[in-house]
């Protein structure tokens, strides 16, 4: 066999040896990992719509992408839980709704990205980020500017209840700040604001009789994870006592309360997955900018407006999305 034919078959078996290796690389992508701690649990719509959205970016779990998800009773376990997220090495972080989140996000991550939902905070106001535009750090995502939107909730209740004189305030321990703003958009209108601190769903009977003395008077619900998980009690204990109320979720007037007006949870989790997407290829965190939530609605709920014997004015529903199941 002269040399060049020897150099040709070298080649050509080395080729071969290759392919095996070559082959398996391809088969074996690197496997991204997204760590998340929630109070839902994990099969819950809005955490199916995100790993929705992951897979038309082209995720799929267990073959190139891992959804480490870790269930919380309640917001004290956040840090626990991000450490333990931590130790499992994950890619990135998912921070949705509280500050304590985040918090706990922050002290886990060891620099590593976070990709933020803020909900119930403002993530410059509090010194996380130097700007919308230019986080600065290893956070970014998209913020909902939730004071605003309480207030808004007080006039959208001024509206439905024009004669109203009073007007509840309900609040838990991360939405005390939804409160102030409420309250103080209720004095500007001429309303009583009445405070109402519910504490856990054994309460909720207990804290809404705070309005019995105010029967027919609308009560704010505030964006609060306790007010998303327990939505369906609340809204029972609401309709018992016949109390008509403004929600800051669409699904907490899907489970009887009569009016909501805010953001779409559900979009909101489909949008933060392009977050994600992106940082995986690459892009940082720090000059990545926040977007702020453009997806807002009001809905009614007919069938609660019925049993509450509430009539609202042609033009007010007309401007909401009607429920009648």
């Amino acid at each position: 066999m002269s040399d060049i034919r020897r150099r040709e078959f070298i080649t050509l078996v080395g080729a071969a040896a290759m392919w095996p290796f070559r082959a398996h690389a391809q088969q074996q992508p690197k496997m991204l990992r997204v760590g998340f701690v929630g109070i839902q649990p994990r099969e819950a719509p809005v955490y199916t719509n995100f790993l929705k959205r992951m897979a038309e970016l082209g995720y799929q779990e267990g073959r190139n992408f891992t959804f480490d998800y870790i269930q919380t009773p309640d917001v004290e376990g956040y840090e626990r839980n991000y450490r333990e997220l931590a130790a499992r090495k994950v890619d990135v972080f998912l921070a949705v709704g509280t500050e304590r989140a985040l918090r706990a996000a922050l002290l886990a991550a060891e620099g590593k990205p976070i990709v933020l939902l803020a909900i119930d905070f403002d993530p410059v106001m509090r010194g996380y980020v130097a700007s919308l535009s230019r986080p600065g750090g290893n956070v970014t995502g998209i913020f909902v500017r939730q004071l605003e939107l309480a207030a808004k909730r007080v006039e959208i209740a001024r509206e439905a209840f024009p004669r109203a004189t009073v007007v509840g305030i309900a609040f838990d321990t991360i939405s005390s700040e939804q409160r102030d703003a409420a309250a103080e958009a209720a004095r500007k209108l001429g309303l009583e604001p009445r405070m109402i601190e519910v504490k856990g769903q054994q309460d909720y009977g207990g804290a809404f009789n705070a309005m019995d003395d105010a029967r027919g008077q609308p009560i704010i619900l505030p964006a609060s994870p306790m007010f998303f998980r327990d939505r369906e009690a609340i809204a029972q204990a609401l309709l018992e006592r016949r109390i008509p109320s403004v929600a800051a979720f669409r699904e907490n007037m899907e489970a009887g309360a009569l009016i909501s007006y805010g953001f779409d949870l559900m979009g909101l989790f489909y949008d933060i997955a392009a977050y994600v997407h992106r940082i995986a290829g690459g892009a940082k965190p720090f000059d990545t900018p926040i977007e702020q939530s453009p997806r807002f609605y009001m809905a009614v709920n007919l069938k609660t407006a019925a049993s509450l014997g509430v009539s609202l004015s042609d033009v007010f529903v007309a401007r909401a999305n009607e429920v009648r199941e």
